[in-house]
């Protein structure tokens, strides 16, 4: 059985994600504050971590930086707060996913599901390398490089970039990239293929008002524009 570490100051909370994903059929252990996180982090050596931003003491963004410093476990941030910024911060230090507040159990087991599905799937293609005139993705090694200069990315935007890379010209709508690169029913705003495609463009350098590699569709969502060399 998978581990499933939930961080929140609220028991209320903690109670119902743990009924929902011990039925979902994983083990779950709990933390309150942020130092207790870090603590079980490192004694349980969970498989994910559901971890809300607005902890007491050692907050979530400063525990996620933290963790990146030992670790590669699976996050997923819970947040009550909606300002675009702190998606982007918290994404930008490693989170593979958020959920916002209130949330369904459902969801979030969903989530929880699909990014721990994505170590076990990936792009089907003949050639493992994706290279393009100043980028290349190496699929099976997943890394990323920029005029040949490594570009660290999180395993979700990763995802993304290479589901759309992987066809050229192709436009794909959110609901599409939802489903190919979460993997999952979504239940919330489809508008959170946005936020990852913004801090996407914003480590590769490309950005949406002259795009080089990912173009915006207006009222449909996204296509790769890099051209294969």
């Amino acid at each position: 059985m998978r581990k499933v570490l939930v961080v929140d100051d609220e028991p209320p909370i903690r109670t119902v994600l743990r009924g929902f994903l011990q039925a979902g059929g994983f083990t779950v252990v709990e933390a309150a504050d942020g130092a207790a996180a870090l603590a079980e982090i490192r004694r349980e050596r969970p498989d994910l971590v559901l971890l809300d931003i607005m902890l007491p003491g050692i907050d979530g963004l400063e525990v996620l930086r933290q963790v990146r410093t030992f670790s590669d476990v699976y996050v997923i941030l819970l947040t009550a707060r909606t300002e675009e910024v702190d998606t982007l911060v918290g994404l930008g230090v490693g989170a593979d996913d958020y959920v916002t507040k209130p949330f369904s159990p459902r969801e979030v087991t969903a989530r929880v599901k699909a990014v721990l599905r994505r170590d076990r799937v990936g792009p089907a293609r003949p050639d493992p390398v994706l290279r393009f005139p100043a980028l290349t993705i190496d699929l099976p090694g997943r890394e990323v490089r920029v005029n040949d200069v490594p570009v660290a990315l999180s395993t979700l935007e990763f995802d993304l970039l290479a589901a759309l890379a992987a066809a050229p010209g192709r436009v794909f709508s959110r609901a599409q990239l939802l489903e190919k690169v979460w993997g999952y029913d979504f239940y919330g705003d489809e508008r959170v293929v946005d936020v990852h495609i913004r801090g996407l463009r914003a480590r590769l350098g490309d950005p949406a008002a002259d795009p080089a590699l990912i173009a915006t569709v207006r009222g449909v969502g996204y296509k790769f524009i890099g051209g294969p060399r």
